[in-house]
């Protein structure tokens, strides 16, 4: 694991130097490295002092390091406009650096550290590439929601250690009780999801932050929550399945209204925003259940969502940049003016509401039985939430793509190349897992 760290951080002078390319280059290639060093172990391999993988946080790792490349592939206003492209370089690199360093811990206290050094630079890329002067208070609903609420977290960090004499993920198992000693360790993953009820600072830090951020607010970061929550979950497993319940309902309640949120959405950043809301709100439903089945699906949703999810935003921020608006009035008709984007649009679109051959719907399809076997009464919000979800997305698409174009233009606009393979290498690793989850359920 050192190994991988070590050439993240010798790519910090590159950084400094401004080599937009060569940066994007070398990630591409540690991130092939890193894919063909997948654990084939049932427990914890590649074991150091401080850091060490499974199965749940290669995946993560994964993820991370894919998704902070195709945020430079995304992000080349920034090089062309010559905006501080070196320090938005720095900025990436340490970000991937601190996420790297979160999925792979093995001690619960490096893990919140890098846990909360990772909202730095997310917070530097909202003020400085943010599109609105609201993006400072955005940044302050980030630091404030995120915080406030881990500092509990700190907290029942400590209290096990005084407890239990370790801090060793594969060593803590069970030993310590108790209500408030649970929502101190849960509240703060929840948090960071988000759970409905604390999720007013994601829209916001999604409206005002530029395409990088999306991406990785939306593909790493929400993240972040689920995989706390199946590492602090062997602690509490005594007292979870009492106090789950409460969790449960509230993450699929919201879901649903959320999703009745979407439809009435002008904004499209706030509609795909809102959107992950709910995908969330299943997932926090599917790991609150404790099952395995509820696991392994929510494990593969929160893959699916990071890479769906995120290639949704690089569309919107494509319409962005020829239309300069985020409204779906003035988006409206995007077939006419680029005809060629509409079969991406499609693609995506189809991979957000489920349908196959997407990983979300192994992902979906798992959850909806986890949870239907978990009680039969989630039947009824579940039948909702799946109709409301493709009901958005069908909004999204039919609004955006049909129609008249609202500023009269009907030449054709062809996209980039660049915008092109950036587009595909979101839709085909989305796309090809499905070929192999028998053996990804098998190991996870």
């Amino acid at each position: 694991m050192l190994k991988f760290l070590c050439f993240l951080l010798f790519l910090t002078p590159l950084c400094v130097s401004c080599s937009w390319w060569l940066v994007c280059s070398l990630l591409f290639l540690v991130s092939f490295f890193y894919l063909f060093s997948f654990p084939y172990f049932f427990c914890w391999g590649s074991l150091g002092y401080f850091f060490g993988c499974d199965v749940i946080s290669y995946g993560l790792v994964f993820l991370s390091l894919w998704i902070c490349v195709l945020m430079i592939l995304a992000s080349e206003s920034v090089f062309r406009s010559g905006y501080f492209p070196g320090f938005f370089l720095f900025v990436v690199v340490f970000l991937v650096t601190m996420l790297y360093c979160t999925f792979s811990s093995i001690g619960l206290l490096s893990f919140y550290i890098f846990f909360e050094s990772s909202l730095i630079p997310t917070l530097f890329l909202i003020l400085g590439w943010g599109y609105q002067p609201e993006r400072i208070q955005a940044g302050v609903y980030l630091l404030f929601y995120t915080l406030l609420a881990s500092l509990p977290l700190l907290v029942g960090i400590l209290y096990i250690y005084s407890s239990l004499g370790s801090l060793c993920l594969f060593l803590l198992r069970g030993g310590v009780v108790g209500g408030l000693f649970y929502v101190c360790m849960v509240l703060a993953f929840l948090v960071s999801m988000p759970m409905f009820l604390v999720h007013l600072w994601l829209p916001s830090a999604h409206v005002e932050a530029p395409v990088s951020g999306s991406m990785i607010l939306a593909g790493v970061l929400l993240k972040l929550g689920g995989y706390g929550l199946l590492r602090v979950f062997p602690i509490l497993s005594s007292f979870g399945f009492g106090f789950g319940i409460v969790w449960l309902v509230l993450g699929l309640v919201g879901g649903l209204l959320v999703s009745l949120f979407c439809m009435r959405q002008t904004d499209l950043k706030s509609l795909i925003a809102y959107s992950s809301v709910a995908h969330m709100g299943m997932v926090i439903g599917g790991i609150m259940t404790m099952s395995y089945w509820g696991v392994c699906s929510s494990f593969a949703l929160m893959i699916a969502h990071g890479l769906c999810s995120s290639g949704l935003f690089c569309l919107s921020n494509i319409s962005y940049e020829r239309f300069g608006s985020r409204s779906l009035l003035v988006n409206s008709g995007l077939m006419n003016l680029m005809p060629s984007m509409t079969m991406w649009w499609f693609l995506l679109s189809a991979c957000n509401m489920a349908a196959p051959p997407s990983l979300n719907l192994l992902g979906e399809v798992g959850l909806l039985s986890s949870l239907v076997s978990w009680s039969w009464y989630l039947m009824l919000v579940l039948i909702f939430l799946s109709f409301f979800s493709a009901a958005y997305t069908l909004y999204m698409y039919s609004y955006s793509q049909h129609g008249s174009v609202f500023s009269g233009l009907y030449s054709c606009s062809l996209g980039y190349a660049r915008e092109f393979l950036l587009l595909f290498l979101h839709w085909f690793p989305l796309n090809l897992v499905i070929l192999s989850v028998d053996f990804v359920v098998f190991w996870v």
